[in-house]
């Protein structure tokens, strides 16, 4: 079977690693890919969005199966594109349609889908520019820290926490009049603060039966003791010591149930991952937001723990016969940490040659932002690669990674040396 994975970051590399050891697999593209895939698969210069450029390369190589990583193509309605298109639809297409995909796309949306099929997340409201006053009023009802999120995608941005009642009406009015995430906060929602610690469930559903893939928690913050600036995910650890049987229970019959029934009832055409980003408040589970992907690093913990063949999960998806498998699990811990540019989440530089590759012995280097250039493997982005190891807990794991992290070099490399702290 020919396979194309859609994206370039460290989710891609750990996907096109694992369908890479499937005896189904024939040829596997990966567009646009990054150095890690181009060592396993043959990397297309595509865009994710380039839906004509996406079709020509299908028709061109005989694909069968196409897996999308990153959330954007998603939400711009990509299943659909291969669906209404008579030479395409026959093949299959891991991720959901674009009437589903809103789940990420609209935090409005996701908020409304909770409510009607009784989903526990937080209370909310959303507004508009135009109903900034009655924004300003929602705030003064609730206590400190008040939560403002960007209605549409900001590339994991869009989310504000503060404690500071004026400042959080400032940056209402920054979001909904000055456009502070552009399109993504013409709709702001407000909603009460939870306290508690947060981890990740994904499942994998072809829309009638679902796989409960291994609880994860990803670290957000670029410093130490999760201080700083939000990223993209400074490092993840699978499974959360603290989601006990008890708890992972209370996940499946209050949260997982009930999302796929409500996504079959509202009629909303699901094939792919389903990311459950929840806290845990006292020993209850909240939704706090639904991507409609894997998270990226904890596609790097998630995936590796997988025993079964990836290509034939994906088959069975697409032919509407999951529940006929089960899934296998590693019961070892992974851990995994991510290097990153210096300067980032702010600005950094590209275009570092990166050392040591070859000497990560016992672990796994996922590539995230990284391409070829004259022979050499140097950085491509903020996140430039995450570094996977096994262990019996999750420190055994993490000391691995760190061990392999000393064997590896790029100017201004930075990395969290705390991933774990907190558990």
């Amino acid at each position: 079977m020919n396979i194309l994975i859609l994206g370039s970051g460290g989710r891609e590399h750990t996907l096109a690693w694992k369908l890479h050891q499937s005896q189904k697999l024939t040829k596997l593209f990966v567009a646009p890919g990054n150095a890690g895939t181009a060592a396993i698969a043959n990397n297309i210069p595509i865009g994710v969005n380039d839906f004509e450029s996406i079709k020509a390369l299908v028709l061109e190589k005989a694909i069968e199966m196409v897996v999308v990583g990153p959330e954007d193509p998603l939400v711009n309605g990509v299943h659909d594109y291969f669906l209404n298109d008579a030479q395409l639809k026959h093949i299959a297409i891991i991720g959901p349609q674009k009437a589903a995909a809103a789940l990420e796309g609209s935090k409005k949306f996701a908020k409304k889908f909770m409510i009607r099929h009784n989903i526990p997340t937080a209370a909310y409201q959303s507004f508009t520019a135009n109903e900034l006053t009655e924004g300003y009023a929602f705030l003064e009802t609730l206590k400190p820290p008040y939560v403002l999120k960007a209605d549409g995608l900001a590339a994991g941005k869009g989310v504000l926490i503060l404690t500071d009642i004026n400042e959080a009406k400032k940056e209402l009015s920054n979001m909904l009049v000055g456009a502070k995430f552009g399109n993504a906060s013409t709709t702001v929602v407000i909603e009460e603060f939870l306290d508690g610690i947060e981890l990740s469930v994904f499942v994998l559903t072809d829309g009638v039966g679902y796989k409960v893939l291994p609880t994860a928690k990803d670290y957000k913050r670029i410093g130490e003791g999760d201080t700083g600036l939000n990223t993209g995910g400074m490092g993840a650890i699978s499974p959360v010591p603290f989601a006990d049987k008890e708890f992972t229970d209370k996940i499946h019959q209050r949260i997982v149930i009930p999302t796929v029934k409500g996504l079959k009832t509202d009629g909303l055409p699901y094939k792919g991952f389903i990311f459950i980003g929840l806290i845990k408040v006292g020993n209850d589970p909240f939704v706090i937001e639904y991507n409609v992907r894997l998270g990226d690093p904890e596609t790097e913990v998630v995936v590796p723990r997988i025993k079964n063949d990836l290509v034939e999960l994906f088959q069975a998806v697409a032919s509407e016969s999951l529940d006929s498998l089960a899934l296998e699990l590693d019961d070892r811990t992974a851990a995994t940490v991510m290097l990153v540019s210096g300067g980032y989440p702010e600005t950094y530089e590209k275009g570092k040659q990166i050392s040591g590759c070859d000497l990560v012995d016992d672990s796994l280097a996922f590539h995230a932002g990284t391409i070829e250039k004259d022979g050499e493997i140097v950085t491509n982005g903020g996140r430039v690669m995450a570094v996977t190891s096994f262990g019996e807990d999750f420190k055994e794991a993490l000391k691995k990674s760190y061990q392999n992290i000393d064997k590896l070099h790029f100017d201004k490399m930075n990395y969290r040396k705390d991933i774990g702290f907190d558990l």
